[in-house]
């Protein structure tokens, strides 16, 4: 079995969590083996379920918030039709 990125993808999270067949981890673990880019959506994947799974709280900086929400409203203005954004005004 012979697999590229876009059958790699949807196996990533199983292909962490074991649920794999032997044939498929085999078929993944090759096509890991020559590509950066799947190899570098596994890490992240699996760093994120790391994350993700840490119970520590972090505290945000001051203003993180109200800069992040700006920063959202930014770019979704940017990405309307017209550059109009959402919502009301």
């Amino acid at each position: 079995m012979k697999l590229d990125c876009k059958h790699v993808w949807p196996y990533i999270s199983d292909y962490i969590d074991d649920t794999v067949t032997p044939e498929e981890r085999r078929a993944i673990e090759e096509h890991l083996e020559h590509c950066e880019i799947c190899s570098a959506i596994l890490d992240s994947v699996h760093n994120i379920l790391v994350l993700t799974a840490d119970d520590r709280i972090f505290r945000l900086p001051l203003g993180y918030s109200e800069r992040l929400h700006e920063r959202i409203g930014e770019e979704l203005a940017k990405a309307a039709p017209g550059g109009e954004g959402f919502g009301p005004e």
